[in-house]
């Protein structure tokens, strides 16, 4: 008895806190409903003058004029420009990456690096632990011995347990302050090809120059904070008059992260899903949409939008997992009048979304509840119908490899199949 006494409040104690963990690393969206459902609100549309300043609002995402953008689809269209623009630097090259891999592009890109610490540029790359995990320790010790700054954002230590969930998935690259990088790419010999063929992942990223150049540089600051203890300030990485103002590109960069409640980047999924009245077209790897989501999506194409989908196919993604996790919702899309299709001739790793081909969003956060509600992500958002169309082209251009999905051909899934999804869908949420 005076064991239990002692010992008691103990396990009681181990109990809540292991119970609250286990609440916080499988909790999900809030948003059910946008526009006010009981109040009589609407959802601004994509072409009204405050569905901008609705985004600005609700995501803490400064939008405003004066940029240029330019959109490249595959490995073989973004590397050589980024190389340019990394060799081309003179005063900073700041970089976040997420996925890197040993190979010819992480060596590559090493090189390039080495060279401009050399030239005086002064180079930080701050890697996240768990992506990049594959380098080796002398990859690091290399650059850091030629002049450049490394670090790892949130290593896997024991006592850093309770951060293992959240990782910065996040793509940032800033050059001189004045020309900036952000997209589903990584370092790895995957994405190198034209995404049609085999072995060849496909992907979108996009290149920006302008005033939100500074907000992903933002983005970068605070990752390195964390990572080093230094808040990086002045103009060196925040060069005043850097950033060019003459282009004619409505954008800014959405930074999500991790909270306990509603996150930006569920919000602005929401707006976004909400604000289509014609068209919304949606690429994304890993689609596995929560039911409030779903709701969503479906009451989208309910209300005369064309709504397609476009993700990796079974038997090429790669994570299953993931992938059976999210065809379980087929069926309720499929009914409501969403188009689902699966890209066919490799990954389709690209996250995009256009809506009514002027409202866009090009970056790194996948339709699942990981990118939602765990990782850092970034997404450059944009109002410009040339970019709108261009991403509406490329979006009908990728259907012509993919195989669409039919309600007659989903409800026909083996047995097997739909085990799996149930399977999977009981951890959908930490995937």
């Amino acid at each position: 008895m005076l064991l239990w006494l002692l010992l008691g409040p103990l396990v009681f104690l181990t109990l809540v806190f292991a119970l609250v963990g286990v609440l916080y690393i499988t909790r999900g969206v809030h948003v059910r409903h946008v526009g006010g459902r009981q109040q009589g609100g609407s959802t601004p549309a994509v072409d009204d003058p405050f569905f901008c300043e609705t985004v600005a609002l609700l995501t803490r995402t400064t939008l405003e004029g004066g940029h240029r953008a330019e959109l490249f689809v595959s490995g073989d269209e973004t590397y050589p420009r980024l190389w340019d623009d990394l060799r081309g630097a003179r005063h900073s090259i700041t970089i976040q990456l997420y996925y890197c891999q040993p190979g010819r592009l992480a060596e590559e890109f090493k090189t390039i690096l080495l060279d401009r610490a050399r030239a005086g540029v002064k180079v930080l790359f701050l890697a996240d632990a768990f992506g990049s995990g594959p380098l080796p320790k002398e990859y690091f010790a290399e650059l850091r011995a030629g002049g450049v700054e490394t670090a790892h954002f949130r290593p896997k230590r024991w006592y850093d347990l309770h951060k293992w969930q959240q990782r910065s998935h996040i793509r940032v690259i800033v050059v001189d302050g004045s020309v900036a990088w952000t997209g589903g790419f990584g370092l790895d010999d995957k994405w190198l090809g034209d995404g049609r063929h085999e072995g060849a992942w496909r992907d979108t990223n996009v290149r920006f120059e302008g005033p939100c150049v500074l907000q992903h540089q933002g983005t970068f600051a605070a990752g390195w904070a964390e990572a080093t203890g230094v808040l990086l300030a002045g103009d060196a990485y925040f060069p005043p008059g850097e950033s060019e103002r003459d282009g004619d590109v409505h954008a800014g960069v959405l930074h999500a992260a991790p909270t306990v409640g509603s996150t930006v980047a569920e919000r602005f999924m929401a707006l976004t899903l909400a604000a289509a009245r014609r068209r919304l077209f949606i690429s994304n790897a890993y689609f596995v949409p929560s039911d409030e989501q779903t709701e969503l999506l479906v009451k989208a194409a309910g209300s005369g939008a064309d709504v397609r989908v476009l993700t990796a196919a079974v038997g090429v993604t790669d994570a299953a997992s993931t992938y059976y996790a999210g065809s379980l919702h087929w069926e309720k899309l499929l009914r409501g009048g969403v188009r689902i299709f699966e890209y066919q001739p490799s990954m389709m790793h690209a996250k995009t979304i256009v809506a009514d081909g002027a409202w866009l969003a090009v970056g790194t956060m996948n339709f699942d509840n990981r990118s939602m509600t765990h990782n850092d992500e970034t997404m450059f958002l944009a109002r410009d119908e040339r970019l709108g169309r261009q991403l509406e082209e490329v979006f009908e251009e990728d259907l012509r490899y993919a195989r669409e999905v039919t309600l007659e051909g989903h409800l026909a899934r083996p047995l097997s199949r739909k085990l799996r999804e149930r399977v999977f869908d009981v951890v959908s949420r930490l995937l």
